[in-house]
């Protein structure tokens, strides 16, 4: 269970790329109740998500032509500049050279052999995000790619993760967490994106999960503004009923009603 005591390798911040800020941060009030307060020009007018007081997530402005709307996760690390490095020999690509946010912290971008971009986040006086785990927060992640073998491989080399299969009905779940800690700690998993039919498999990706109070009501409201239900809500014994979903300007996501959620 992702928590907001961070260990190296676990998610600890998330954040959207948009080309509409205001609309976006429009879409998500309505869905999460969250509360958006855009950041001033020291920032590059970087913006942060709130609940209940809070930090949940980031956001700021690209424009189409820049790239794709696209939530994006990022994992803790002590050390940006070892993991940069860990990345290239791991055949992984440097987007962003690591670089220090003010006081903040420390963050860098990267795509992992697949393409697929995440980021990392050595705080400092932002330790990451303010909640996870309750409803309308992060509590959840899955990386659709085509191999999960030589994702795993790449992972755990570049952020010291531990990874285990979890046998389910039909199959099996790659489950991660990270390194030297409890099966209680897993906080995300690798899934192989041609198993699944609505996935495109050219477009390998990571995936927040947001925890929410009633699966079927939150797809239903996405839909109603101006989102995409891409996959309708599914129930899992033991796991909970969870949906894939898209905002307006296409970001994909997913929200789960944990069979074993905190309450609000």
């Amino acid at each position: 269970m992702l928590t907001t005591d961070y260990e190296d390798g676990s998610p600890n911040w998330v954040d959207l790329a948009t080309p509409d800020v205001d609309g976006a941060a429009a879409f998500y009030a309505g869905l999460f109740g969250w509360d958006f307060q855009p950041g001033g020009e020291e920032v590059g007018g970087y913006g942060m998500f709130h609940l209940g007081g809070k930090t949940v997530a980031g956001a700021m402005t690209v424009p189409p032509e820049q790239g794709p709307s696209a939530w994006q996760v990022y994992f803790q690390t002590s050390d940006a500049d070892a993991t940069a490095a860990a990345v290239t020999g791991a055949g992984g690509t440097v987007l962003f050279e690591p670089m220090d946010v003010m006081d903040f912290g420390r963050m860098a971008i990267f795509a992992d052999p697949a393409g697929v971009g995440f980021g990392v986040w050595q705080p400092r006086r932002n330790t990451g995000l303010g909640a996870v785990t309750d409803v309308g927060t992060l509590c959840w992640t899955e990386l659709y790619t085509g191999d999960v073998g030589a994702a795993g491989t790449f992972y755990r080399t570049v952020l010291g993760w531990e990874i285990s299969e979890m046998p389910f009905e039909g199959g099996t779940y790659t489950m991660v967490k990270p390194a030297g800690t409890s099966d209680e700690a897993a906080f995300g998993g690798l899934v192989p994106i041609s198993v699944d039919p609505v996935e495109d498999t050219e477009r390998p990706y990571w995936t927040p999960y947001f925890e929410v109070a009633d699966c079927d009501v939150t797809a239903a409201k996405a839909e109603e503004s101006g989102g995409k239900v891409r996959l309708t809500p599914v129930f899992m014994e033991g796991v909970g009923r969870f949906a894939k979903l898209a905002d307006p300007f296409g970001a994909r996501f997913a929200v789960i009603a944990s069979a074993s959620a905190p309450g609000p």
